[in-house]
């Protein structure tokens, strides 16, 4: 048989490359490719490591599943998981689920599940029911949320102390010159009107932010690692959550995933760059879970 000819077969990889359509491709928060053993090998190493989703992007959740098991292989039971989709004063009907002593459907109820739980959560909460594995709610709970989000964090100094107990150590402090912060004013700005309404949304935020820092910090032990669940917004640029985590346990190896949309994944956007330590990009049409 005759060799084929070193330009045809360069015609040809190069036409299977173009055909192909990956359903993600991962990057180094400076846009080089990365394979994803060479992540696990670096998250590993790591005392929290923050997946920053998209709410609805499939891909997002099925790599969050496959990196939990993965870090379950290399930590076993010393892995713990943290999720922004619980709130804080829900942990006793999450603990009570996992130990296989309330059913799902009231524990749904319970604890105040988000609507797309069966299609993006249940598949890891599951993994860690069936192998022990502790589950964090760390977000503060969203009635609060919404106090400050109409009226300022300082709405929260008449709370009574059975409810500052689900919250983030008051009064907290919110840097609203940080970049995160900054962009959220500017788009809530002309919506509101005023620069005290946005501000409060900025705040509530920050709450969240604090919040899920400080039950992070009161949770993890000694030896542990987290795998922390959150949207992107909370972790990008390593602000949001990790701003304040820094403040409670600067000596953590914190290291983060950023899940993006791309028109093409060839390569990974300018504007996406520097967006979190590794970049999960994801083709902007994927099918959405809601």
């Amino acid at each position: 048989m005759k060799s084929i000819p070193l330009l045809l077969l360069s015609f040809l990889m190069l036409s299977s490359f173009t055909l192909d359509k990956p359903a993600y491709r991962l990057f180094q928060g400076n846009g080089k490719p990365l394979a994803y053993e060479k992540m696990l090998k670096e998250l590993a190493a790591a005392d929290v490591v923050f997946f920053g989703e998209q709410h609805n992007d499939p891909i997002a959740h099925w790599l969050q599943l496959e990196l939990t098991q993965d870090l379950f292989r290399n930590h076993g039971k010393q892995l713990v998981a943290g999720a922004e989709m619980w709130e804080t004063d829900t942990q006793a009907a999450l603990d009570s689920f996992l130990r296989g002593q309330l059913e799902e459907p009231r524990f749904l109820q319970s604890s105040r599940a988000w609507p797309n739980y069966a299609t993006d959560y249940k598949p890891l909460l599951h993994f860690a029911k069936a192998n022990g594995l502790k589950v964090i709610a760390t977000n503060a709970p969203r009635p609060l949320a919404r106090v400050v989000a109409r009226q300022g964090l300082k709405a929260l100094e008449a709370l009574p102390a059975e409810e500052k107990q689900w919250l983030a150590l008051l009064p907290l402090t919110v840097d609203l010159e940080l970049p995160g912060y900054k962009r959220m004013l500017s788009m809530f700005g002309d919506t509101h009107g005023t620069s005290a309404a946005s501000s409060q949304i900025v705040e509530a935020q920050a709450l969240k932010d604090a919040t899920m820092a400080h039950f992070i910090s009161k949770n993890l032990q000694k030896g542990q690692r987290m795998l922390h669940l959150n949207g992107a917004y909370h972790s990008d640029h390593h602000e949001g959550i990790i701003w304040y985590l820094r403040r409670l346990r600067p000596e953590l190896k914190v290291l983060t995933i950023s899940t993006v949309l791309q028109p093409h994944l060839d390569k990974l956007n300018k504007d996406h760059e520097n967006r979190a330590d590794f970049v999960l990009a994801v083709p902007e049409n994927m099918t959405r879970t809601y």
